[in-house]
C-alpha cells in the first residue's frame, strides 16, 4: 500500500512487533485509538481509521482536559489499522523503542465536515466515545506547517480519569506490568538450537567501547608534502561506529545515540566486521553526489529521506586491540582491508592523489565544503585537535551558540533573527545576528526549542545593541555559512545552515 511507505521503510519487521502493513485488521472507519508510548520521551498517540489508514499524531503533553486547554500535536506517519491493536515493546534503538500501551479505543465521529475534508483543510472537529474520553475536541493545523497541529477541548470539562489514567484500555495493565511481562515472556522463552543460524540482533544501547574522536584544526593553508595525505571533507555529522558481537551503534561526539539511522546500523552489522570502533561522517548526499548538510537537517527533521551513508576514515580498534599508536598508513592499510564493500551505506573515505593545488583546484569546481590533511606517520590523538591533521573549509562556515532572537516583522512568524556567539575561555562573543535561511518548517521547529530555553538576562558578555530580544541559554548549536568576519567581530551576510544537535556548545570556538 502506497500510504504505507513512510511506515514500512522506518521499521524492520524481524526485529519489531509491530504489524506490517499487509496485517489483517477488524478495525473499521470511525474507529480511534490513544496508544500511551514511553519511548526517548513519553507522549500519547491519537489515531483515526480514515481510508484505509490510521491517520496519526503524537501528542507529547498529554491529552488536554479542560475547556479550551491546547496541547501541540505532531502529526507523523499513516499507520496500518492493525496497529490499533498493538500494545507490547519496541526493542531500543528500533524506530520508536519503548512500550506501548492501548490506553484508550472507541468510536469517533466527525462534525459538519468529514474527516477527509477536515484533513485537507487543516480543521478536525471530532467526538470521542472511548472507554475513558467522551466529548468534544478539535485539531486546527498550524499556520504555513504541514506536520504541527493543536489539538483544543472543546465545550466542557473532562471528569477526572482517576486510576484509569494509568491502565490499559485493552489488557488494564500498567506501562511498568506490559514491560515486566514482555521480559518474562523472554526469559521463559526455550534456547534456539546451536545449529540454527541465527542473525545478531544490533547492540542498541550503552556506550561500552566508544572511542573519544580526533578532531582536525582549521586553517586557511593546507600543508604540503609527501609526508601528508588528503582527503575529501564531507559536510554532514561526525560519528563514531562501535561493532561488537552484537551488532552496530552510531555516536556523536558527544557521545549521543544517532537513533535516527537504524538503517546505517544494520549495514554495519549486516556487513559482518570484526568487533572494531570506526571513524568516520554520517551524511546525506545530493543528487550530483555531495554531502549536503541542509539534506541531512531535512532528514532530522522528517521532511526528507536522501540517500544516506557512513564513510568511515580511520579505526581506533580492532578486535579488541587499540591500534591509535599505530601511524595512519597503517591504519588505512588496515582499514581497507576492513571495509571493502563499496556499494552499499558503509563506505570508504578515499585519499586524494596529486599535488594540493590541483586537489584544491579539483575539489572546488565540485563545490565540495573542503579538504583535511593529514600528517601519514601520526597517531590517533583521541580528543586533541594537535594539528597532526589539518582542514580547510573553501566555504566560511562554522557552528555558533545560540544566544537568543528577536521578534518576527512583517509577515514572518515566530521569530525575527537568531543572535550567535562562540566562546572565548568561559565568555560567550557576540557575532551578530542571522536571520536568512529560514523556511516557514525550520522557523516552526526551532521556535518551540528556543523557548525551552528562555533565561532573564543576556548570555553573552559583549553588549548587544538589539530591541525587542528574548534570551535564551546558550545550549543550541547551528550552523551557519557567511561571507567573513568585519573588523568590529562581526559575521557578515551570514545564512542559517541548520542545527548541529552533535556539537557541545562549550566547545564552539572561532576558527581562523
Amino acid at each position: 500500500m502506497k500510504k504505507l511507505v513512510s511506515y514500512r521503510e522506518k521499521r524492520d519487521f524481524t526485529r519489531t512487533r509491530e504489524p506490517a502493513p499487509s496485517a489483517s485488521s477488524s478495525t473499521k472507519a470511525g474507529t480511534f485509538v490513544i496508544q500511551k508510548h514511553d519511548a526517548s520521551s513519553l507522549h500519547y498517540d491519537l489515531r483515526f481509521a480514515v481510508d484505509g489508514v490510521l491517520k496519526s499524531w503524537a501528542v507529547p503533553k498529554g491529552f488536554p482536559l479542560r475547556k479550551g486547554e491546547k496541547r501541540l500535536a505532531i502529526q507523523v506517519e499513516d499507520h496500518p489499522l492493525a496497529y490499533a491493536n498493538f500494545e507490547g515493546s519496541i526493542p531500543k534503538g528500533e524506530y520508536g523503542g519503548g512500550t506501548v500501551m492501548v490506553w484508550d479505543r472507541g468510536r469517533v465521529s466527525y462534525g459538519e465536515k468529514s474527516a477527509q475534508t477536515g484533513l485537507k483543510h487543516g480543521h478536525v472537529d471530532f467526538e470521542l466515545a472511548g472507554r475513558k474520553l467522551r466529548g468534544a475536541w478539535m485539531l486546527i493545523r498550524l499556520k504555513n506547517e504541514e506536520t504541527q497541529w493543536l489539538l483544543i477541548k472543546r465545550e466542557d470539562d473532562h471528569p477526572s480519569l482517576g486510576r484509569a489514567e494509568d491502565v490499559s484500555a485493552k489488557s488494564g495493565k500498567s506501562m511498568k506490568a506490559i514491560a515486566a511481562t514482555l521480559r518474562g515472556a523472554a526469559r521463559q522463552a526455550k534456547p534456539v538450537a546451536k545449529t540454527t543460524p541465527r542473525k545478531k540482533a544490533p547492540n542498541r544501547g550503552g556506550r561500552a567501547g566508544f572511542v573519544e574522536p580526533m578532531l582536525a584544526r582549521p586553517t586557511t593553508k593546507l600543508p604540503e608534502g609527501e609526508e601528508w595525505s588528503y582527503e575529501v571533507k564531507f559536510d554532514g555529522f561526525r560519528a563514531i561506529a562501535v561493532i561488537d558481537e552484537r551488532g552496530g551503534s552510531l555516536w556523536s561526539r558527544n557521545q549521543n545515540r544517532f537513533a535516527k539511522y537504524p538503517e546505517i546500523e544494520d549495514a554495519l552489522t549486516d556487513v559482518r566486521l570484526p568487533p572494531v570502533v570506526l571513524d568516520g561522517e554520517l551524511v546525506a548526499l545530493e543528487p550530483r553526489g555531495r554531502s549536503s548538510f541542509q539534506q541531512l537537517q531535512r532528514f532530522e527533521d522528517g521532511v526528507g529521506h536522501p540517500p544516506l551513508f557512513f564513510y568511515v576514515f580511520d579505526v581506533m580498534t580492532v578486535a579488541g586491540k587499540d591500534v591509535r599508536q599505530e601511524p595512519l598508513e597503517a591504519r588505512r592499510k588496515l582499514l581497507s582491508k576492513i571495509v571493502v564493500k563499496r556499494d552499499g551505506p558503509i563506505r570508504l573515505s578515499q585519499s586524494l592523489g596529486g599535488s594540493v593545488a590541483a586537489i584544491l583546484k579539483a575539489s572546488r569546481r565540485h563545490g565540495l565544503e573542503g579538504i583535511v590533511a593529514k600528517r601519514v606517520s601520526s597517531r590517533y590523538e583521541s580528543g586533541k585537535r594537535s594539528g597532526a591533521w589539518m582542514k580547510v573549509r573553501f566555504v566560511r562556515e562554522q557552528e555558533f551558540v545560540i544566544g537568543g532572537f528577536t521578534a518576527p516583522a512583517g509577515k514572518r512568524a515566530h521569530f525575527g533573527a537568531l543572535l550567535l556567539g562562540y566562546f572565548e575561555g568561559r565568555a560567550l562573543r557576540y557575532a551578530g545576528k542571522v536571520g536568512t535561511g529560514f523556511d516557514a518548517k525550520t522557523l516552526g521547529k526551532l521556535h518551540p526549542r528556543l523557548l525551552r530555553q528562555k533565561q532573564k538576562g543576556s548570555p553573552f558578555g559583549d553588549p548587544v545593541a538589539e530591541k525587542n530580544v528574548t534570551w535564551v541559554k546558550p545550549k543550541l548549536v547551528g550552523q551557519v555559512k557567511f561571507v567573513e568576519w568585519t573588523r568590529d567581530g562581526h559575521l557578515r551576510h551570514p545564512a542559517f545552515v541548520g542545527l548541529r544537535s552533535d556539537k557541545d556548545a562549550e566547545k564552539v570556538v572561532r576558527e581562523p
